[in-house]
């Protein structure tokens, strides 16, 4: 028996040498990596132009990696676009606009506006939806991550068809996911996905990163759940994928591609639908890491790779933003500004928390018949719009129905742009209901909490004295300040005839909200139990996003 203890805490010990996190890629090792890749590209590239390779990615990955790179390597590279530009007059293709995208990419990264280079405004093509388009599933993937990386509008173009918006983009890509869950450049080019089509993991992987930004809207959601069982079930061994558009080669980019997909979605490195054998994508994609500081296209190769090594650092980059709860790679509101910007709406106040986020317009001009007469119709449209709060059908608002618990925490959850976060704590909250995800994420942020520690009853109407502390716990999330002394509660709520019926809990939260203007304070009765109703719902949440500047 002390034989076989010994070699129970030998084994122990010896286990215990080796960190249990999946990935052996440690900080400083990711950090290093980052930094000899930087210095490789400069040494290679000093003076990169506008193209796909030793041109735009590469720039792109150099800004984001917040590598110390003098200010000049920059400027000159924006000189060279404007002179490309100015050569072209403004055509930077006839017909694939993924160019625009990817130069519209490269500057925002390197801290310019793209909506006037020499004059020309690179987001206007964008606004041709057929155009964009054209060429494939790369046009509304691109076009999305260009246009979201610092909340772009979308311009009206006038030589448009039909004139683009988020809704295209993300719909045309939602009609051309292939029945296994992934994407591929050809599926749905002519008609329908055909039932032979597969998913390749290098586009499933660009798919995936332009889409997470709406993972809030239902179809979306649902979408990139089945793409990341597809991506679970193909990545091998080694934590990496094979490529078709290689030979069936094991390629880095597919693995990169992945990987920034995670990092776009909130998902760790180390979640264990993406460890094989030990394996995380981080890993693999260092094992193609050549002694140059560049790196190779396949491991049957041994020369090192320009493409490969643009993109093997935009995709160590995204994971190092990702383990330091950074701005996501194609988040760019935290890059530094070399150039002059015209104005964009402002996003969000100083104090709000992180991971808070202006929600895009979508479907700009939305409505519903019966709110054209509506007293909150323009805080209806404005929300539903951007798929904050949706109707109960395509032409059925109803802003006078009552809403339940769960359909509340999803507006407010989506309204503040929040991550998508889980929970078991309820019971009454089934993982595999619509609602676990809203839930999950209002009371991870405490927006919203239990009936009892154990129940959230999702299906139960909400009272107005309900919302507004949920209202009030939103805006200190985007950094309104709902302090009110005692003295100020009990004054604002003298003047309503039915303030004795405001519960103890919601007292300062309700005098908050007619204090800021988000309750109209000329009524005379709070009806504090009162079922609180979809049109109230969507002016209170309306009114807040506009103080917050998220709009």
């Amino acid at each position: 028996m002390r034989r076989i203890l010994s070699v129970f805490l030998a084994l122990v010990l010896f286990i215990g040498l080796f960190p249990l996190s999946a990935t052996a890629v440690s900080r400083s090792e990711l950090e290093t990596a980052i930094a000899e890749t930087a210095d490789f590209l400069l040494r290679t590239v000093p003076s990169p132009e506008v193209g796909s390779v030793g041109g735009e990615w590469l720039v792109f990955g150099l800004a984001r990696s917040g590598s110390n790179i003098q200010n000049s390597f920059f400027e000159d590279y924006h000189r060279r676009v404007e002179q490309y530009v100015i050569d072209r007059n403004g055509v930077l293709d006839e017909r694939r606009f993924s160019e625009y995208s990817r130069v519209i990419l490269g500057l925002t990264a390197a801290g310019f506006d793209p909506r006037n280079v020499a004059g020309f405004d690179l987001t206007l093509p964008l606004g041709n939806f057929e155009q964009t388009i054209w060429q494939g599933i790369n046009g509304p993937i691109f076009a999305l991550l260009a246009l979201d990386s610092l909340g772009y509008s979308i311009p009206a173009n006038q030589g448009a068809g039909t004139q683009a918006t988020r809704g295209r983009f993300i719909a045309e890509i939602l009609r051309r996911q292939t029945l296994d869950g992934g994407w591929n450049l050809t599926a749905g080019m002519t008609g329908a996905v055909g039932p032979n089509e597969r998913g390749d993991p290098d586009v499933t992987g660009m798919a995936l990163q332009a889409l997470a930004r709406y993972q809030h809207m239902a179809e979306v959601r649902e979408a990139i759940d089945r793409a990341l069982s597809f991506l679970s079930g193909i990545q091998d061994a080694s934590g990496g994928f094979t490529s078709g558009f290689s030979g069936n080669a094991a390629t880095i980019e597919s693995a990169v591609q992945v990987l920034v997909a995670l990092g776009e979605l909130g998902i760790s490195v180390n979640d264990s639908r993406f460890v094989k054998n030990g394996n995380t994508l981080l890993d693999n994609i260092l094992s193609f890491r050549n002694p140059d500081g560049g790196f190779r296209h396949s491991q049957g190769q041994t020369t090192t790779n320009l493409m490969a090594t643009e993109q093997a650092l935009y995709g160590l980059v995204s994971a190092q933003r990702t383990l330091a709860g950074r701005n996501s790679l194609y988040n760019m509101s935290d890059t530094v500004r070399r150039g002059t910007f015209a104005p964009i709406a402002p996003v969000g106040l100083p104090g709000r928390h992180g991971d808070v986020r202006r929600m895009e317009a979508i479907f700009p001009g939305r409505t519903f018949p019966d709110v054209q007469n509506h007293a909150n119709r323009p805080a209806i449209e404005a929300l539903s719009s951007r798929a904050i709060i949706n109707g109960r059908s395509e032409t059925v608002f109803a802003p006078n129905d009552t809403m339940m618990r769960s359909e509340f925490a999803a507006i407010v959850t989506r309204g503040l742009g929040l991550p998508i976060r889980t929970t078991s704590v309820f019971h009454d909250v089934p993982s595999a209901s619509w609602f676990a995800a809203p839930v999950g994420t209002a009371f991870y942020y405490e927006i919203v909490l239990g009936t009892s520690p154990t129940t959230f009853n999702p299906h139960g109407t909400i009272t107005r004295q309900e919302a507004s502390v949920m209202v009030a716990r939103a805006a200190q999330l985007v950094g309104i300040d709902t302090t009110l002394s005692d003295t100020e509660v009990q004054n604002i709520l003298a003047q309503f005839d039915d303030s004795d019926a405001v519960a103890w809990w919601a007292q300062a939260e309700l005098a908050f909200l007619f204090h800021a203007g988000i309750l109209d304070s000329s009524v005379s009765n709070i009806q504090p139990t009162t079922a609180i109703l979809r049109g109230e719902i969507a002016e209170m949440l309306h009114l807040l996003l506009g103080q917050a500047n998220l709009l």
